[in-house]
């Protein structure tokens, strides 16, 4: 008994530890976080600074974003866009739910800015998903919620500053409220992080996301893209749609693989030890990984996720 309670207190600390570098991982100092621009076509921009990549569709008609990072960089996202026009931001579509996409709603909303965004997300915003520690966040204000909402078979289309944009729901990917942005006199397609160029994929199961949803969803950007498409993931560097079919190829890949071995009655534990991912190391750019989120940690990660999926289904 005494073995077995000085091994759980050493699993409870070393979970603490984890979820304490986790933490500091994603408490970043926003005074310091500067906003870098970059034309991409035409047009058409993106933001960089903490989270997500913003889109910004400029013209007389006004600004188009797509999602807003956190709300303490909304000041800065602001000035950057004022170096590309004077127009005022008409409307922002939110990419899914997670914080550092959604975190500026309620500035934007302040602002004038009409939000747009599925159903589904809308309702996650006004009724939060629990946190790891299993306390929901707060709520997001009225004035932070989308106003225009559609379903997950419902694309709508908006016509502004020469180009048709096109908010193309994807089912259950990363989470159950994600869009796909085209903009298609640009041919550039914005994917929020049901795709991400770099690190192994998120499925936020705890937001409605499945594996299966995640994977249809990279085959639809695969059929509206072109060989000169730029496809800007929520998280990495632009890419074609070469590195999408990779990167489906690799979930694939990993998704048989603990398929079999969970038909062949191994447990997670097994899994994760025999390491199904290993072979797809040297393919899966690694981001510039932060303390306690390194390609390992997040390929395990997405193991756990595959396996609690497939086994929820036998």
């Amino acid at each position: 008994m005494r073995r077995t309670a000085i091994r759980f207190s050493f699993v409870v600390l070393a979970a603490s530890a984890i979820m304490a570098v986790f933490a500091n991982a994603q408490a970043p100092d926003f005074s310091k976080v500067q906003i870098k621009t970059n034309k991409i076509s035409n047009n058409f921009y993106t933001l960089d600074g903490q989270g997500g990549t913003i889109g910004v569709l400029a013209g007389p008609d006004g600004v188009f974003m797509v999602d807003g990072q956190f709300a303490p960089l909304t000041d800065k996202i602001v000035a950057a866009i004022k170096q590309i026009t004077n127009a005022p931001i008409k409307y922002m579509v939110n990419t899914h739910v997670h914080g550092d996409h959604t975190g500026g709603n309620e500035n934007f909303g302040k602002l004038g800015v009409t939000i747009l965004a599925r159903g589904s997300l809308r309702n996650r915003l006004m009724h939060p998903a629990p946190a790891a520690n299993g306390t929901p966040p707060p709520a997001t204000l009225p004035i932070g919620l989308p106003v225009i909402t559609y379903s997950v078979n419902s694309q709508l289309a908006i016509h502004m500053n020469g180009e048709d944009v096109q908010l193309i729901p994807i089912a259950t990917a990363h989470t159950d409220g994600d869009t796909m942005v085209r903009f298609v006199q640009n041919d550039v397609i914005m994917t929020g992080d049901f795709f991400r160029s770099v690190q192994y994929p998120n499925i936020d199961r705890g937001n409605g996301g499945q594996l299966n949803g995640m994977i249809n969803g990279l085959g639809q950007i695969i059929a509206r893209s072109g060989p000169n498409t730029k496809i800007i993931p929520g998280h990495g560097p632009t890419v074609d749609r070469t590195a999408v079919m990779a990167h489906r190829d690799m979930m694939l890949g990993v998704r048989d693989r603990i398929s079999k071995m969970i038909k062949d009655g191994k447990s997670e534990t097994d899994v994760i030890a025999a390491k199904p991912w290993a072979d797809f190391d040297s393919k899966v750019p690694q981001s510039d990984a932060k303390v306690g989120n390194t390609n390992t940690t997040v390929a395990q990660r997405f193991a756990t996720q595959v396996y609690a999926e497939l086994k929820s289904g036998q």
